[in-house]
């Protein structure tokens, strides 16, 4: 999926996942476990059905999507990184430092040869689809270059690797692969540790609220359904999707929405789709102005790097219960 199709998915408050996560590699970049000890190379990995296999831990990585460039600033591998592109808008403040010297190699889905100008021995992707004949490059034929690749787990498409629906828990199983293929056992333990530490204090919505996640489309709105990143951040708060639909992302017609008449609305913000136009078009079009949550101005904002699975998402919980707070949406 390329910018001009993307869905936008996208928080305006984050909360902050704490400084310790952003220590640098180890001086001789040894790959670690949770002991301390040398990772046992080689390793082989099955991702989303393409086999990755690691003679020695990563040393030149180019990351492709925000997710995977803040997955691993958030390992502490700044310093492994040789160029970064497609990013989703500006990274967490908790690493916007160390992003500002990265190399931005493209704006858009880069090509096979701009990545391998930055002589990359590692490729991470946040979609399938940045891993193309017309991005990338096919991982086969990276791998035939000496480049292995690695995409999001979450974002896998083939049913028999698609999450059959993403939680906490998944995403945590899923750092913790990443801590090993790139031999940073120990930092993934603690980002893990860190992250469920914040996800325990979430509060949750007031029983029964509903919601709709919409990221995109007017005269068919694509929103968050039931398997996904927004169906995880909803259940975290206590959110209940008035989507039914068995998948990551749909398309929903507005009658449906109508009917369902959601208590709150969660509405991404993208620079090329921002929440205002969103409301703009809630509140002056005859199909949705009566809607309870529109004429109650009951919106909660999420920045589009935050609707994909990633280190993101439980500070996407967090914010949308601060959000609900605000609205006296909370449970007691």
């Amino acid at each position: 999926m390329n910018r001009l199709s993307r869905h936008a998915f996208a928080l305006p408050a984050v909360v902050l996942l704490g400084a310790a996560l952003l220590t640098g590699c180890a001086e001789d970049k040894k790959p670690e476990t949770s002991s301390g000890d040398a990772v046992g190379y080689p390793i082989d990995v099955d991702n989303c059905g393409t086999p990755v296999k690691l003679d020695a831990a990563p040393q030149r990585i180019v990351t492709i999507k925000s997710s995977s460039t803040e997955l691993a600033l958030a390992l502490g591998l700044g310093d492994r990184i040789v160029g970064t592109a497609f990013s989703d808008g500006p990274l967490l403040d908790a690493y916007a430092s160390e992003g500002a010297a990265l190399k931005n190699l493209s704006d858009q889905a880069p090509s096979k040869e701009v990545v391998l100008e930055a002589e990359p021995d590692f490729v991470f992707a946040g979609w399938e689809s940045n891993l193309a004949a017309d991005t990338a490059g096919k991982r086969d034929d990276l791998a035939k270059l000496g480049v292995a690749s690695y995409v999001a787990p979450s974002a896998c498409q083939a049913p028999e690797y698609q999450p059959k629906k993403m939680t906490f828990d998944l995403l945590f199983d899923q750092f913790r692969e990443a801590g090993q293929v790139f031999g940073v056992a120990d930092r993934a333990e603690a980002l893990i540790s860190e992250q469920e530490k914040e996800l325990a204090k979430v509060q949750k919505a007031v029983a029964g609220t509903t919601a709709l996640w919409w990221s995109s489309g007017e005269d068919t709105p694509f929103v968050g359904g039931t398997i996904g990143a927004p169906q995880m951040v909803l259940d975290a708060v206590g959110l209940e999707n008035i989507v039914t639909t068995k998948s990551t992302w749909t398309s929903y017609g507005w009658e449906s929405i109508v009917d369902a008449d959601p208590d709150v609305i969660v509405l991404v913000d993208a620079a090329w789709n921002p929440a205002a136009a969103k409301i703009k078009t809630l509140e002056s079009s005859a199909a949705t102005k009566n809607l309870s949550a529109v004429k109650a101005k009951r919106y909660l904002v999420i920045p589009f790097p935050a609707a994909e699975a990633g280190v993101r998402s439980v500070a996407a919980a967090g914010d949308l219960a601060s959000q609900l707070e605000t609205l006296g949406l909370l449970e007691d």
